[in-house]
């Protein structure tokens, strides 16, 4: 775990970084993702929207298109 997640997660307080490209705003989880992840697990989609203030409809848009550069991603690095 990052050091200031790991931090915030022993000293039971919310992390205030709000620069962090892991910051959330959700107190549950001491706004941090790695905390969440590490707390909970693998999370749903809808867990994923409910952590991000968006609809499940939009976390599963931003998953197929971040499938489809990864694909395309790999597809050009193997015929390189």
């Amino acid at each position: 775990m990052k050091y200031c997640a790991t931090e915030c997660y022993l000293a039971r307080v919310s992390c205030e970084n709000q620069e962090c490209r892991l910051h959330l705003d959700y107190e549950e989880d001491l706004n941090c993702t790695l905390v969440a992840v590490h707390k909970h697990g693998p999370l749903t989609l809808e867990e994923i929207g409910k952590r991000h203030h968006v609809s499940t409809v939009r976390i599963k848009q931003i998953l197929d298109a971040t499938l489809v550069k990864l694909k395309k991603t790999l597809v050009k690095e193997n015929t390189i």
